[in-house]
């Protein structure tokens, strides 16, 4: 319905025109022909050539005003006709300010004074329609009063409304600022309460795992205490890159480990303990950064979990090259025993709304007695 109302608008915007010039010039010749004014003397070729100047001038007064102008007054003057003349004091109050209006006032002035004496040298029907002190009074208010008025209106209600859109532009602009500047207050908050606390625990973790790997004497508790100390100094390092985001009021972000980072994270797991393969399935393809920086937070946050919940289990990561995307697979087998770590439940949450920002599906299910994390990422959400 709003679709066919818009189209409706464009067609008649685009055929106003034509339209008005066809109808000011069939007036004029009405009122020529006596039809709807005073029958004129002159012959029919006269009036019909100022007919259809009229109509031309009327259809032109978007670009050039002084022709309807000047038809309007040679129309009423010569041939009584009031087409053109209300078109023009229309346009008068739609576009004339000023001086200019007021010079649009005298010249309708004159034209009627104009007017007055024609009717008075001519005398009959065109003296008692055009001279008479009454009907002159009456065709100044009806030829130029009222359509100035209405165009004044026009004209103050297009300002309106003009205006009103500006002002809800600016504040939608100013809320729009107001906004990123509220982000931006939050985020630096969030990254100095991440520095001062998280940061500064990481690294009493990291001193006094280097104090313990110097001082102890069983070979176990030296391996395991460069082993903290080298996964705090990665987690100092990640962090560092994770408060610069926060910090950064731009849209860019620091660059994410990809696929290429894999083997690496693969190995800092079995450093820890954890017993964990890979393999690759399909052609392996170049693959856009995003999915590529995606894939890598699946198999990290799946690879956490397993670390939290299922230590001692054996895990595989499997990444299957498809002709339309990328399927990321961590499946991990029955734990054996032992302590489990605690977890907030919102790492899944997070990744799968990544995921599903680029067009893919998350799952995340209990298989066997173990647990399967499995993402199905297309190309063409990552391109």
């Amino acid at each position: 319905m709003a679709s066919s109302a818009v189209a409706l608008r464009r067609v008649v915007q685009r055929y106003a025109p034509l339209l008005l010039a066809v109808t000011v010039a069939a007036a004029v010749w009405a009122s020529a022909t006596g039809d709807i004014g005073v029958r004129s003397p002159l012959p029919g070729a006269v009036a019909l050539v100022l007919a259809l100047l009229s109509g031309w001038a009327a259809g032109m007064v978007r670009t050039r005003r002084w022709p309807l102008f000047l038809a309007a007054a040679v129309g009423w003057l010569v041939l009584a006709a009031a087409a053109a003349g209300v078109v023009a004091s229309y346009q008068a109050g739609l576009r004339l300010r000023g001086r200019r209006l007021a010079g649009f006032l005298a010249g309708a002035a004159v034209v009627l004074a104009g007017g007055v004496l024609v009717g008075l040298e001519v005398g009959g029907v065109r003296r008692m329609t055009t001279a008479a002190s009454g009907n002159v009074l009456m065709l100044a208010v009806c030829l130029v009063g009222l359509p100035l008025v209405f165009g004044l209106w026009v004209r103050a209600r297009q300002e309106t409304l003009a205006a009103l859109r500006d002002r809800a532009e600016r504040l939608e602009r100013e809320q729009e600022a107001r906004a990123d500047r509220v982000r931006a207050e939050e985020r630096t908050r969030i990254a100095r309460e991440m520095h001062d606390v998280v940061a500064h625990r990481v690294s009493l973790m990291v001193v006094h795992a280097g104090a313990l790997e110097v001082t102890a004497a069983d070979p176990t508790t030296v391996e395991a205490a460069a082993l903290i100390r080298t996964t705090g100094r990665q987690a100092l390092t990640d962090l560092r890159e994770v408060l610069g985001v926060l910090r950064q009021v731009g849209p860019g972000m620091a660059p994410e480990r990809g696929l290429d980072g894999l083997d690496e994270l693969i190995g800092e797991s079995r450093a820890a303990g954890l017993r964990v393969s890979r393999r690759d399935e399909g052609v392996p393809t170049a693959v856009p950064a995003t999915l590529g920086r995606t894939a890598y937070r699946v198999v990290q946050e799946a690879l956490t979990n397993v670390r939290k919940h299922a230590a001692d289990a054996e895990a595989i990561v499997c990444l299957r090259y498809l002709s339309d995307g990328l399927e990321v697979l961590v499946r991990n087998g029955p734990a054996e025993g032992g302590t489990t770590l605690p977890g907030a439940g919102q790492g899944l949450l997070g990744l799968r709304e990544r995921v599903e920002l680029l067009g893919g599906r998350l799952e995340a299910r209990p298989v066997d007695g173990g647990f399967l994390v499995r993402a199905l990422i297309p190309l063409a959400g990552a391109a």
